[in-house]
């Protein structure tokens, strides 16, 4: 069988990564990692790893949670490719005998923040598979982050047809709406009474890049190396202005963000562009997986439609239901 590859995923998927041969290697920021067969028992330290897993028909020996009230973290979006299927959740800090003793033969952490002593630990237990040394820990780019976890699981074809469906869909959303190209669109969030707001390199702002927004500069020069965001004061959040402006916020945020002082001087607010985010929206958009995304983009197209039109009486009934326009 032949698959044939969009210019989009050639551009970021050499076309011998498609071949499910073993061994396979590997480079990463901690070097070098051989996967000599395909695993059969994988513990998944990426937040939110089990969605693309689970695509896959893939089911872990154990999986590092995230966020989120629901059961072994598994999200509304993902629960029926779960079925009946479990897995052991692993909560708060990496606890090295635990994973030992699930006896893995691979342990995914491309999307985890582990650290060069968490890598050496991990590695005497079962080969690990890290970020890329051009990414940081938490920017590699969604499609990248499965093309590669894929390979390593030996399921490159598999994940090539999902992964292709959801680039076209975002090709063609951004064709639909040439208006948006070139727009700015911050993606904020509202945490311990203080916004943020996620650098470009992020993937959620690579996702809006995706459909042709662009992340205003002082959101990248709010941060500092490769941190994926950057955290900005109440008294001043200028640097969130953008001509839409995405606020994943959870409800018990909420509050402090509809209080917050001087958001309502920020042209998004004055002209309808804010947009808020329940949690289950913004938990996808951030797991950005191939079960996630096409959720995601269902219900927020229509938002952006409403915030990017250029009329200030246009509003977003979301942000509107919310509390956040009036």
């Amino acid at each position: 069988m032949t698959l044939r590859l969009s210019a989009v995923a050639a551009a970021f998927l050499p076309l011998q990564a498609l071949a499910q041969d073993f061994p396979q290697s590997f480079e990463h920021r901690f070097g070098t990692t051989v996967v000599e067969a395909e695993p059969e028992r994988i513990v998944s330290l990426d937040y939110g790893g089990q969605d693309d897993l689970l695509a896959l028909g893939i089911v872990p020996v154990a999986q590092r949670n995230w966020y989120g009230d629901y059961p072994l973290g598994t999200w509304p979006w993902a629960q029926e490719a779960l079925g009946d299927a479990s897995f052991e959740l692993i909560e708060g800090d990496l606890n090295i005998e635990q994973i030992a003793a699930l006896q893995p033969d691979l342990i995914l952490a491309i999307y985890s923040g582990i650290t060069a002593e968490d890598y050496a630990l991990l590695s005497q237990v079962a080969p690990v598979i890290a970020s890329e040394t051009q990414h940081g820990d938490y920017s590699t780019p969604w499609n990248v982050r499965i093309r590669t976890m894929a390979r390593v699981v030996g399921r490159s074809e598999e994940a090539e047809a999902q992964v292709a469906a959801i680039e076209n869909r975002l090709a063609a959303i951004a064709a639909d709406h040439p208006e948006w190209q070139g727009l700015t669109a911050a993606v904020a969030t509202y945490w311990n009474g203080t916004p943020s707001a996620y650098r470009s390199a992020d993937p959620r702002a690579q996702l809006l890049a995706q459909m042709g927004f662009v992340t205003p500069p002082a959101i990248d020069a709010g941060g500092t190396g490769d941190s994926f965001y950057a955290t900005f004061s109440n008294e001043d959040p200028s640097a969130l202005d953008a001509d839409v402006l995405l606020w994943l916020v959870d409800q018990g945020d909420l509050p402090g963000l509809i209080a917050m002082p001087l958001r309502k001087s920020l042209r998004a607010h004055e002209e309808g562009r804010e947009i808020y985010a329940d949690e289950v929206l913004s938990g996808a958009f951030s797991f950005a997986s191939l079960l996630s995304l096409p959720y995601a983009l269902d219900r927020l197209v229509p938002m952006l439609e409403a915030a990017a039109d250029g009329d200030p009486a246009t509003l977003v009934p979301e942000s509107v239901a919310a509390g956040l326009t009036e």
